[in-house]
């Protein structure tokens, strides 16, 4: 169900591309580069990730808000996206969860969306030619080729680090494991007191750390930025290096910690921790033409010949020739060959590019979760 009244908007790209459609959410105009994401459901998840600030989300799921929105499903506390794309905002939710309109939800965290556009066609464009610089506006004064000219001078997502604006101020510990309705990948076989760590936040979300939590380990989450040293004054059993937006090449401060820490403990990476551990062994990282967002992505583990499905959302990419003899891919995605995973042959180091507490998405690869509290145990003193 739509409101016919929601205002007239437009969504201007830089390539030129204007198009007209109804607003709704924030009465605001956003700025961002434009992804697609091919999840079916989520859309909650999709909005509260801190990996999707600086960009603009179009959700090929023609009908989006059906069933609502609700403070359990949040990835972190608030809305990260700049702007949402779809082709059929509902405006009346229908599920017994639900605590808010979709609508309502964008506008209350300032964020603006736009529908009635043919999403199918944007998919199509940013597959031939790439994520590109947006605008959402209302603005019914301003002529097309100045609002133009305003996305081209807009910064690009390579531009911003984007990291130490979502990252936590204070480190805290986090201690909440899963709903009971959620099949928690299996505990670590520890005896005794739970394995320490230290997870870094560079957009952690939520249930990245439950899933930690769930397989037997005791939590402490440190901003993006905290040096190595501080981090091996705490004496954890090992590190995570979570995900978050933007180019890992900026995030130095983060590369120059892991470089240290690589050396000292087990190490964990998911997304933007991945790209970070590819840095730091030497590799290069480039950016993906139109990247990988979504619950849907096939991906082959090298080492047993299984595939997964996978939740994913990158557009940034290990490239395996920039890597060393050491460091063994583990893990290829099978639509496109790009890196999925790594794993050093000396370190107890591995990473994954893939989201394994998906939210959204399958359940596929919550094996390595346990596989971390296992190189735990295996290393403790």
């Amino acid at each position: 169900m739509t409101r016919p009244d929601r205002p007239p908007a437009r969504l201007v790209l830089e390539n030129g591309t204007v198009l007209c459609g109804r607003g709704f959410g924030a009465a605001t105009d956003s700025l961002g580069e434009l992804v697609f994401n091919t999840s079916m459901i989520g859309y909650q998840e999709i909005l509260t990730d801190p990996s999707y600030r600086g960009q603009t989300v179009l959700l090929t799921q023609p009908h989006i808000g059906n069933y609502g929105v609700n403070s359990e499903d949040e990835e972190s506390a608030r809305l990260w996206l700049s702007g949402l794309v779809v082709r059929e905002a509902c405006s009346r939710a229908s599920n017994a969860r639900s605590g808010a309109e979709l609508s309502d939800y964008l506008a209350q965290h300032g964020v603006p969306g736009i529908e009635g556009l043919d999403t199918r066609m944007l998919t199509r464009l940013i597959r031939d030619h790439g994520e590109m610089r947006v605008l959402i506006t209302r603005d019914a004064h301003s002529s097309d080729a100045a609002l133009v000219e305003r996305v081209r001078q807009a910064p690009r997502v390579a531009d911003v680090d984007h990291v130490l604006k979502v990252t936590a101020a204070q480190p805290y510990a986090w201690d909440r494991g899963y709903e009971s309705a959620f099949s928690p990948p299996a505990p670590g076989t520890a005896q005794g007191a739970r394995p320490r760590i230290v997870a870094y936040d560079f957009g952690a979300k939520r249930n990245i750390l439950r899933s930690l939590v769930a397989c037997g380990l005791d939590v402490t989450v440190v901003p993006a930025a905290t040096p190595a040293e501080a981090v091996l004054e705490r004496k954890p059993d090992g590190v995570f290096l979570s995900n978050g937006p933007g180019d890992p090449a900026v995030c130095r401060y983060a590369i120059a910690a892991a470089q240290v820490l690589v050396q000292k403990v087990p190490v964990f990476g998911i997304c933007l921790g991945h790209q970070i551990l590819g840095h730091v062994f030497g590799g290069r990282t480039y950016k993906m033409k139109f990247g990988h967002h979504g619950g849907n992505q096939p991906v082959i583990d090298l080492s047993t010949g299984k595939v997964e499905i996978t939740s994913q959302n990158h557009s940034y990419a290990v490239d395996p020739k920039s890597l060393p003899d050491a460091v063994e891919v583990t893990h290829k995605n099978l639509n496109d060959d790009t890196v999925e995973g790594l794993r050093h042959k000396e370190l107890p180091v591995f990473s994954v590019q893939y989201h394994p507490e998906a939210a959204p998405g399958p359940h596929d690869a919550l094996y390595l979760f346990r596989r971390f509290v296992e190189l735990l145990e295996a290393t403790r003193c």
